[in-house]
């Protein structure tokens, strides 16, 4: 990035994992960013001045330069289109992109309404109407035996899809969804954690754990 770029801007919430998503990739890239939390829980991102910024009232927010751009997976797929001139993250190739792509659609999908809603309900005091347990165990299933004899998601190397799904996987157990039936993820987890520039997310407490 040249010296006279102004700093590239992400409007979060610490204990968003989406947000965590797109601090992640920045992290990953070795972009330096300026980070302003958003104070969700006084409602700030549904105030005028953030719904021009994002019309759907939501974190992250990523402005760098003239753009402004929402959604963690549109969000990780520029950065990773822009700075990565290796394209590893995400590939030219397209098998290699759309098998990348898949897991960034399971990222907004199943894993969003499994153990993100999980979670959110726990630490937030949400209601849950459906049974995002029951989506968020599939999930982990087939995450699991997809694991076998294989190191990352969709490609022989860490990708968007890594990134798309590390953060509310491995935060899964904050909203009472434990790993320890599925070693492979956790592995998997460990591996992401390992890459050079990770960066983690605020955990945080625990629930109680059934006596056995």
């Amino acid at each position: 990035m040249a010296n006279d770029r102004p700093l590239i801007e992400l409007d979060g919430f610490r204990l968003s994992g989406h947000v965590h998503r797109a601090r992640l990739m920045l992290s990953l890239l070795g972009l330096p960013f300026k980070e302003h939390e958003i104070d969700l829980p006084k409602g700030e991102h549904k105030q005028p001045e953030f719904l021009a910024r994002n019309v759907f009232g939501q974190v992250p927010v990523l402005r760098d330069g003239e753009l402004q751009l929402a959604d963690s997976n549109a969000i990780c797929v520029y950065l990773a289109g822009t700075y990565d001139a290796s394209r590893r993250w995400w590939p030219t190739e397209p098998l290699a992109q759309a098998q990348v792509q898949r897991w960034l659609s399971a990222a907004a999908g199943p894993l969003a309404f499994g153990p993100s809603i999980v979670r959110a309900a726990r630490l937030f005091k949400r209601p849950l109407e459906a049974s995002p347990s029951a989506v968020a165990e599939r999930l982990f299933k087939t995450m699991e035996a997809h694991l076998e004899g294989r190191d990352w998601l969709a490609l022989d190397h860490a990708t968007l899809a890594d990134v798309a799904m590390y953060t509310y996987t491995a935060h899964a157990p904050e909203g009472g969804l434990w790993l320890d039936d599925y070693p492979r993820i956790r592995a998997w987890l460990a591996r992401v954690e390992a890459l050079p520039g990770f960066v983690g997310m605020t955990r945080s407490a625990l629930p109680e754990r059934a006596a056995a």
